[in-house]
């Protein structure tokens, strides 16, 4: 199955990434709808389309406004963008105020209610995470793949969602400073390289994708991959139109 990287950085695009949003195109699928998901009009191929949301942080939500043009000059897919409920009834509240964004939303909101099946037998779960307002990381499973996205939190080798990702063949986690930055990540509630790599390991994951990097630094490694290979060879770091096999 492939994975898609339509966004890759925090808080705010740069020269080299777009902010949060990933696709899993055969199946319809799309994790946060950051200012990447302009992309996402190259990868459509399925009859419907499901977006799971983490949080309502703008950097991660913005790109709801942007599927009008996502949809244009084709059929419109029905589209469902999920998430926890205060979040969603946020988003449509002030995100598409007519203030703000003077027209509807072209999708429809459902609020999550525990696992949901995916197109081609997958199952979808979620857990909580350490963030202020709030986030939720994901687990996929299908037969003989399996993925977790985890953004915006504090990672620890014991972190509380360790057993939620156990085992995956892919993890897909935020890492959005590099080592000595350990007071500003618990301060805004994100990580730093070390520890994302020390979970990797203890988690037992097949592979370590690393991504929502720091925007102020343009440059392919902004966080020391090196060091995160050093604890945990697997691991690589996201870059825009990156595509993944797993």
């Amino acid at each position: 199955m492939k994975l898609v990287v339509l966004g890759s950085t925090g808080y705010h695009p740069n020269d080299l990434r777009q902010t949060a949003c990933l696709a899993l195109p055969e199946v319809g699928v799309v994790l946060d709808a950051g200012t990447g998901m302009y992309r996402l009009r190259e990868y459509l191929v399925t009859p419907k389309l499901d977006i799971f949301l983490s949080h309502a942080h703008l950097d991660h939500v913005c790109g709801l406004t942007f599927l009008y043009d996502v949809f244009a000059d084709r059929v419109r897919v029905p589209t469902f963008v999920h998430g926890e409920a205060d979040k969603l009834a946020a988003i449509r509240t002030h995100l598409f105020s007519p203030l703000i964004f003077p027209v509807g939303p072209p999708f429809e909101f459902r609020p999550l209610f525990g696992p949901m099946e995916l197109t081609g037998g997958g199952r979808l779960t979620y857990f909580p995470l350490t963030h202020p307002g709030g986030s939720i990381g994901y687990r996929l499973d299908w037969p003989g793949h399996s993925l977790a996205y985890v953004t915006d939190t504090i990672a620890s080798a014991d972190a509380p969602y360790l057993e939620a990702i156990r085992g995956v063949d892919l993890l897909l986690h935020e890492c959005n400073f590099p080592d000595g930055h350990k007071k500003m990540a618990d301060l805004t509630g994100h990580s730093h390289t070390t520890p994302v790599a020390e979970l990797a390991r203890q988690a037992n994951v097949g592979r370590l994708v690393l991504l929502h990097l720091y925007p102020l630094i343009s440059e392919h490694d902004p966080i020391g991959l090196d060091i995160a290979q050093s604890i945990f060879a697997n691991t690589e770091i996201a870059d825009d139109r990156m595509e993944f096999e797993f």
